[in-house]
């Protein structure tokens, strides 16, 4: 992948809790997916009261530290879009796939 439009949007957030997100939209310009043992977390999420991100955005998964997942490859995302919300923790990819 090249450019930013080539990496996949987040088309969905339900993480209440978290700064970028506002009425199920994320508003940071890409997102990165962590986490370890089975667990894809958004490394992005921030819990605070003040929110952030750009008011115009369609945000995209920036970079996949989880190199067990089915649509990582390069550690790039190769998923067509993904999810956010809870999972093993209160920011997950939910589109994670273990290979």
């Amino acid at each position: 992948m090249s450019t930013l439009m080539d990496l996949p949007e987040v088309s969905e957030c339900s993480v209440a809790g978290c700064s970028y997100n506002d009425h199920s939209h994320c508003h940071a310009a890409a997102v990165t997916i962590g986490g370890g043992n089975g667990d894809a977390q958004c490394a992005t999420f921030i819990p605070l009261g003040v929110k952030g991100g750009l008011d115009k955005v369609v945000t995209h998964v920036g970079a996949c530290q989880r190199q067990d997942c089915t649509h990582n490859s390069a550690l790039e995302c190769t998923a067509s879009a993904v999810r956010v919300g809870a999972g093993h923790d209160l920011a997950d990819c939910l589109t994670f796939a273990h290979r």
